[in-house]
């Protein structure tokens, strides 16, 4: 399985972004696609997953109400759309796929990653 983000770049605080992930390779339909970021100095932090299958979405605690992750499964690629986006959400943006069937936000269960993606928010 291979991922492929994309869609980073710089945007003004209040601003909009979505970023894609693409992935190629066989997936399933308890696969979890998350999607992580990491900032200068700390630790990889969780920002959202959905189940390849039915309707679960999962969120961290700092981007809920504000991103949206959504999926196309024809195009085999997850989306997330960040809105009223803040200097704290700048970061390297990571898609992840979990190929466990409990959920988890532990990058450590994530076996598959793709390369990141900058997005940067100026204040």
């Amino acid at each position: 399985v291979q991922l492929q983000a994309s869609g980073g770049g710089v945007v003004q605080a209040g601003g909009s972004l979505r970023l894609s992930c693409e992935i190629s390779g066989r997936t399933f339909s308890h696969y979890l696609m998350g999607w992580f970021r990491q900032a200068p100095g700390k630790e990889r932090e969780f920002v959202a997953g959905i189940r390849w299958s039915g309707d679960s979405t999962y969120y961290g605690d700092s981007v809920k109400g504000r991103f949206t992750i959504s999926r196309d499964n024809a195009r085999k690629t997850v989306y997330v759309e960040m809105n009223a986006l803040t200097p704290e959400d700048t970061a390297v943006y990571y898609c992840a796929i979990s190929t466990s069937r409990i959920y988890s936000s532990i990058s450590k269960y994530y076996p598959y990653w793709g390369r990141g993606t900058q997005v940067t928010v100026s204040s």
